[in-house]
């Protein structure tokens, strides 16, 4: 969530007066209302029998990771000199609207720490100016091509970096897209955990090799928006809580998290809802026990924005960075942490060792992306006004005024980048007698007004919150504004020279086709968060469904009954239902142009008329009617309290519940087609690392950084003399800090201790076990360019568990992917391909390890395609042997 959010909020909150709001009652009667010392003890609403969100505490430290091992001794030096007030400072924002960006921390200058700044989005620098609007993460995920993702993610570090921005707020990798209406799947890469996965690490590695700390989100299971947030004050309406079981849990959505984690990633974002029935933001198992001691997670996890939900609770449960430091309700300059974290630290309720263990995570992080470098910008803009000066507290009721906005463009070439993710992404559903690629001399008549720009301005709409002209991104904070649009109309016209344009969502009367006119369609569906209802879609695409917006369907049906030839395009947010027109002999052509960004226009145009091959792939599948879904994977409607939503399907989401009950889709999970051909042939299996049934024991973990344990004199937290407050400022300062006393009377929660964990035997370094991550295969395939052009193609590896596999799952699995580089007409490369231990395990429950299914007598078998429905190879693990010709196991 960003700031703008919260100006209704603001204005509403201001309008009372600074005298009601300054009255110790007024301020008593909040904190009761948000049951504000420890309202984790409030009893959640019962989760379904079997769903269990277990203990774990105390957190495990970080620092026992080598290749963090260097930060963290520079972090324990500062940390071991630093004050209370200094600590606290930087595990607590200062407040929404209380500085230049989205979220901002305290500082410690005294060691050269600035407030931290943290910036949405996901897809570029939110809120501000002079950047690039790239295209979406679900964009990303259908260019299959990881360099890409990797150019992207760089080129959007480089944009932070060049704002000043420290952290910044992506990617999204949760949610996964286990509910095709899900609000924010296009934030994400795709509904498979490994094409995930890849989006996720790709993007990780390019913003942190620009120096700025990337954040990976929303941890986890944030499949849907309605319902996902408390309604405060506490106990009115809880957070949905998502119910999975723990295999489920491992194997698809904390999946790309481990990756990511692997990856170095320096941030982790919880969500909003519970898991089983415990908020994520203080959910010790998922906090402390599967991010820092099963993963060995060694960066820092900071709240969604209000999602913090108590104070000694989230930091017992590993919670290191509150954001944007309010309490649930904003803008009052009351928080759960600050000068409340300040308190429960003198009083022994939160360990000094916790807190010190949360900065230190902070620092250690600052320090290894190099942000102590002298070169590292400040912030230069501001994501709450576009004007050159203007409060520099704009949350607070009196504020100086500052310079905050100083216009820097940031934006480089990164435009191409944008275009050529964009125009990679754009994938060809259907081409009958070769309509595609078009003549610039052909006859077109546009009809669609996603066909162009925003009439009323690209950014009228906040956060993209409407879905008027080209849809270039959904709506939320995970957006950015946009520099300019290219619209598809625009670059439509600078190729062809007979384009008519029909700016109209209902087909014109009294129009005549004449034989050879070409009929091009524009309809899109649009999605995003649920601060905003956009056409009664509060989020989710809870009224539109799956279809097209704006009388798509009758558009496509009017113009297919009018021409000979029609060519649908679509932007979306994900997969819509196109069974009411696909199938209309007019029909030639579906081309799914995803979500493009500012590159919309000639990223199109250079697939519709031919400059590039086309080599796009489906991020997900599409299905031939909603009902063909898992019922439980609908969006959850209101109920009473706390909305229970209960992941009963297990795995099988998108195409494995498809295969699973054999399910043909109107285009399967990677499906897309180009102007050219390929043939995969010469497949080879070579074997790696010995394939035994448990992997090889964890190494012990190393020691962390250690501090002092007495408990800081209090006057480190008494208010500096003559200090010009800030009001709503959120500050570690406390009034008569001396009279803070130790208590003994703190209930702490169920299973609370203060004596360290076992190791996981799952554990052992970032992402768990080194040995997860041995290549048990490798497997070489011979990529031919058989037909006229040149193209890029796409090799996917699906692993087919054997068949005395006595656990559940799922008939294939996406568990590599390469995409070569463009091969001229007869030009052959070789694509290889590594399978790991961790993608032949099953996560068993029992042992809360990673198991290999070993057989003796039956075969994995890896098939080779570049679909679900494409599977043209297959290699065998027992023979080593590939061969062709082999019926696969799905429809």
């Amino acid at each position: 969530m960003g700031p703008t959010t919260f100006l209704s909020v603001f204005l509403a909150l201001s309008s009372l007066s600074s005298g009601l709001v300054n009255r110790p009652d007024f301020a008593k009667d909040i904190l009761s209302l948000e049951n504000h010392q420890n309202p984790s003890l409030e009893k959640r609403d019962d989760v379904p029998a079997g769903f269990y969100a277990p203990p774990y505490y105390p957190t495990p430290k970080g620092g026992w990771i080598s290749s963090w091992s260097s930060s963290y001794e520079k972090a324990r030096l500062v940390v071991a000199n630093m004050t209370l007030a200094e600590k606290v400072n930087l595990t607590t924002g200062t407040g929404i609207l209380m500085g230049r960006c989205i979220g901002n921390t305290g500082s410690a200058l005294r060691f050269g720490i600035p407030s931290l700044c943290l910036q949405d989005s996901a897809l570029g620098i939110a809120a501000t100016d002079n950047i690039t609007a790239f295209p979406a993460g679900i964009t990303v995920g259908a260019t299959w091509n990881k360099a890409l993702a990797y150019a992207r993610g760089a080129a959007i570090g480089a944009e932070g970096r060049g704002k000043g921005v420290n952290i910044q707020l992506g990617p999204a990798v949760g949610p996964l897209g286990r509910k095709p209406r899900g609000g924010r799947n296009w934030e994400g890469f795709g509904a498979d955990p490994v094409l995930q996965s890849w989006g996720g690490v790709e993007t990780i590695k390019g913003i942190q090799d620009m120096g700025v700390i990337a954040t990976i989100k929303h941890f986890i299971a944030n499949e849907q928006e309605a319902y996902r947030m408390d309604i405060p004050p506490h106990g009115l309406m809880k957070a949905l809580s998502s119910n999975l079981d723990d295999r489920t849990l491992h194997e698809l959505y904390a999946w790309p998290f481990a990756d990511g984690i692997r990856a170095g990633v320096g941030a982790i974002m919880t969500a909003y809802n519970d898991v089983n029935g415990s908020a994520s933001s203080q959910n010790s198992k998922m906090m402390n026990g599967i991010l820092k001691d099963e993963m060995g997670f060694q960066g820092l996890i900071m709240s969604d924005w209000l999602a913090q939900i108590g104070g000694v609770s989230s930091a017992l449960a590993g919670l290191d960075m509150a954001m944007p430091g309010d309490g649930s309700i904003p803008l009052l300059g009351l928080a759960y942490w600050g000068y409340e974290l300040s308190t429960a630290v003198l009083n022994g309720t939160v360990p000094l060792e916790r807190l010190n263990d949360m900065v230190t995570r902070v620092v250690a992080t600052w320090y290894q992306f190099g942000q102590d470098s002298k070169d590292f910008p400040t912030p230069n803009f501001s994501a709450n006004t576009a004007d050159a000066s203007g409060p520099c507290y704009p949350g607070a009721l009196f504020s100086p005024t500052c310079v905050v906005n100083e216009y820097v463009n940031v934006q480089a070439n990164h435009a191409a980048v944008a275009r050529e993710v964009a125009r990679e992404a754009i994938t060809v559903l259907k081409n009958d007698n070769k309509t595609l690629p078009l003549s610039s001399k052909s006859v077109l008549k546009i009809f669609g007004t996603d066909a162009q720009k925003n009439p009323d301005g690209i950014n009228s709409c906040n956060q993209r919150s409407c879905n008027k002209g080209t849809l270039g991104m959904g709506w939320g904070s995970g957006t950015a504004n946009y520099p300019y649009m290219d619209d598809p109309i625009t670059a439509i016209k600078l190729k062809a020279t007979n384009v008519t344009f029909y700016n109209t969502d209902s087909f014109p009367s009294g129009i005549t086709a004449v034989t050879g006119d070409i009929a091009m369609v524009f309809i899109s569906s649009d999605s995003g968060e649920n601060q905003y209802t956009v056409e009664g879609n509060d989020g989710d695409r809870k009224a539109s469904g799956l279809y097209a917006w704006h009388n798509g369907d009758d558009l496509v049906k009017a113009a297919a009954a009018k021409y000979a030839t029609v060519i649908v395009v679509v932007h979306t947010v994900g997969p819509i239902l196109v069974e009411n027109w696909v199938d209309l002999p007019s029909v030639k052509a579906v081309v799914f142009a995803h979500l493009p960004g500012q590159e919309a226009g000639a990223s199109l145009t250079d697939i519709l008329f031919g400059d590039y091959s086309p080599s796009g792939h489906l991020p997900y599948s599409i299905p031939k009617a909603e009902s063909n879904y898992p019922a439980s994977v609908s969006l959850m409607g209101f109920q009473f309290f706390q909305v229970q939503d209960t992941f009963s399907e297990g795995l099988y989401i998108d195409y494995r519940y498809l295969n699973k009950h054999s399910i043909v889709p109107r285009y399967a999970f990677g499906h897309g087609l180009s102007y050219t051909m390929f043939s995969k042939t010469s497949a080879t299996v070579t074997a790696g690392k010995a394939m035994t049934s448990v992997p090889p024991a964890r190494l012990p973990k190393r020691s962390s950084p250690t501090y002092s344990k007495s408990i800081p004199s209090p006057a480190e937290v008494a208010w500096p003399t003559g200090f010009d407050k800030i009001w709503r400022y959120l500050y570690p300062y406390l009034d008569n800090p001396q009279d803070i006393v130790s208590t003994k009377a703190f209930t702490y929660p169920v299973g609370y201790q203060t004596t360290p964990q076992p190791d996981p035997v799952a554990g052992g370094d970032q992402g768990g076990n080194p040995a997860l991550w041995d290549v048990m295969f490798t497997i070489s395939v011979k990529v031919t360019n058989t037909g006229t052009v040149a193209g890029k193609e796409v090799v996917m590896v699906y692993v087919q568990y054997p068949g005395d596999n006595p656990w559940d799952t799922p008939i294939i699995q996406l568990r590599a992917f390469e995409k070569t580089t463009t091969l001229a007409a007869g030009a052959s490369a070789t694509v290889t391909l590594q399978l790991t231990r961790r993608d032949l395990s099953i996560w068993d429950v029992v042992s809360q390890n990673w198991i290999i299914p070993v057989s003796s007598s039956k075969p994995f078998v890896f098939w080779i395609g570049n679909s679900t429905a494409g599977l043209t190879l297959a290699c065998e693990s027992l023979s080593k042997t590939c061969s062709g010709g082999r019926t696969p196991p799905v429809v």
